[in-house]
């Protein structure tokens, strides 16, 4: 949740996400543990190491173990300078994240240095296409401050940067095998779907404005057509990939009960790439 509604007063938001209830009481330790999960970056890094084991999986990639290392390193990185830098504009975004950030400083700060030097480490004894490649994912992650103004910019460029991370490592690495551009399609119109979705949420008063009931919000339907486009891809592209539609069935039924609220929008809607990349992970370990 970014803005409160202007038909809400501000109290009634805030309680809607959970920050507190009515009677005062604090969110449950459970709650608080997957805030801490989402709001760290550590959902992002997770899901940045799941996507990255499943391309390698089915690339047949060599030191899967490594890409993912370095694309969850990387993901965690990018992530927490992002949220570090920005904290004035997330504190309408992202007030609940932008609380747990403020709380945190300081050990997000230790974090990202020690998991630096993890990915750095990594990144030096990797062939030099890959280096080349976190090079370039690296310098969209610093200008992504500036480039975001743009919710339509932002989508694409995010979305290709993932794939260059998850997909594009793991190809270089299998010798560039030809499943990759059919890997590549699928999972970018997955998480252009994920985009899409959190950009609403990155303007709630105007989705509740446009759909209050029906849920009918054009970007929104714009983003359940493109898990769509993703299973079709999927069920088009050679067999071997088929379980791949794990990903944009899972992110296909977060967007079907979407809710335009912040803990929505960052656990269940950015979760369910997890999800779908642990269920395509064990369907793949069975057909092995």
């Amino acid at each position: 949740m970014q803005k409160s509604s202007p038909h809400r007063p501000p109290s009634v938001a805030d309680s809607s996400e959970g920050r507190s209830s009515p009677s005062g009481a604090s969110p449950s330790v459970l709650v608080r543990a997957v805030d801490a999960f989402a709001f760290s970056s550590g959902l992002a890094a997770a899901i940045g190491a799941s996507l990255s084991y499943v391309a390698s999986h089915v690339l047949a990639a060599p030191d899967a173990g490594s890409w993912a290392f370095m694309a969850a390193t990387g993901t965690f990185i990018i992530y927490n300078l992002d949220r570090l830098r920005d904290i004035d504009r997330d504190r309408a975004t992202s007030p609940l994240r932008t609380a747990f950030v403020l709380r945190n400083l300081r050990g997000l700060y230790v974090a990202v240095g020690i998991v630096a030097i993890g990915f750095l480490t990594a990144l030096l004894a990797a062939p030099p296409a890959i280096i080349l490649l976190c090079t370039a994912i690296g310098l969209v992650g610093l200008f992504h401050r500036r480039l975001k103004e743009s919710a339509a910019l932002k989508t694409a460029y995010v979305s290709t940067a993932w794939v260059a991370a998850c997909v594009g490592i793991p190809w270089i690495a299998s010798g560039r095998t030809s499943p990759g551009p059919w890997l590549a399609s699928i999972l970018f119109a997955s998480l252009t779907a994920n985009l899409i979705a959190s950009n609403l949420r990155d303007s709630e008063s105007e989705v509740e404005e446009k759909s209050t009931h029906s849920g009918r919000a054009p970007a929104l339907w714009a983003a359940r057509a493109m898990t769509i486009l993703a299973i079709a891809v999927t069920l088009a592209a050679p067999a071997s990939l088929h379980p791949l539609v794990w990903i944009p069935v899972c992110e296909g039924l977060a967007l079907a009960y979407f809710r335009p609220t912040e803990r929505y929008g960052h656990i269940v809607v950015d979760g369910s790439l997890l999800v779908g990349a642990g269920i395509t992970w064990i369907h793949l370990g069975w057909l092995a």
